[in-house]
C-alpha cells in the first residue's frame, strides 16, 4: 500500500475516532444538563451514608434523606479495607476532601481514606494502606459494556454511580462532608 494511501487512511480513522468520542461526551453532558435542570436548586447535603450491604449510598440534611443511589463497590466488598489492592472498599468515618474534573471517571470526588486509625494498622502489618478511594461515576473509556458497570460490584474499593446521580451528588454535597461508610 502507497505510504500516502496509507497515511491517509490513518488519519481517517483517526478523525473517525474523535468524532465518536466527541460524541460520547456529549451525551454525557446532554444527560447532565438534564439532571441538572430537573434537580433544580438542590438543598445541599450535611452527611453522605454508605451501606455497603445494601448497596446504597443516601444524601442527608440532618435526618431527612434528599437523595438515595444504588452503588456499586469493590471487587472484594465485604470486610473494611486494609491494604492496596485488596479491592475492600473502606468501612468508617471519613470526609469528602476534594473534587475532580479530570479524573478516569466522568466526575470523582476523594473520600479522606486512609485515615490515621487505619495507616496506624496497615504500617504495624508493613503493608500499604491503599488510598485514591473516591466516589465517582462511570469510567471516561470503558473497557464493558454498559451492563456490567450496573449490574455488579466492579471498582478498586471506590463508590461507583451513574453519570447523572454523579452530578447530583457532586452538586449537593460540598468540601469536609462526612461520609459514614457501613458494613
Amino acid at each position: 500500500m502507497p505510504q500516502k494511501l496509507r497515511r491517509t487512511l490513518l488519519l481517517g480513522c483517526f478523525s473517525l475516532g474523535i468524532v465518536g468520542a466527541a460524541a460520547a461526551l456529549a451525551d454525557s453532558v446532554a444527560q447532565a444538563s438534564r439532571t441538572v435542570a430537573s434537580v433544580g436548586a438542590p438543598q445541599m447535603a450535611d452527611r453522605v451514608v454508605v451501606r455497603k450491604s445494601e448497596r446504597r449510598l443516601f444524601l442527608l440534611r440532618g435526618d431527612e434523606v434528599l437523595r438515595e443511589y444504588r452503588v456499586a463497590l469493590g471487587l472484594n466488598p465485604v470486610g473494611h479495607k486494609e491494604r492496596s489492592g485488596d479491592f475492600r472498599t473502606p468501612e468508617g468515618r471519613y470526609w469528602l476532601t476534594r473534587r475532580n474534573t479530570r479524573s478516569d471517571f466522568f466526575l470523582s470526588i476523594q473520600v479522606s481514606y486512609p485515615n490515621d486509625r487505619d495507616q496506624r494498622h496497615a504500617r504495624r502489618n508493613h503493608w500499604d494502606p491503599g488510598g485514591s478511594i473516591m466516589i465517582h461515576g462511570m469510567p471516561n473509556s470503558p473497557r464493558h459494556p454498559p451492563e456490567h458497570y450496573s449490574s455488579r460490584d466492579w471498582t478498586d474499593g471506590c463508590i461507583a454511580v451513574s453519570n447523572a446521580e454523579m452530578v447530583e451528588i457532586w452538586l449537593m454535597t460540598g468540601d469536609n462532608v462526612p461520609i459514614d461508610i457501613e458494613p
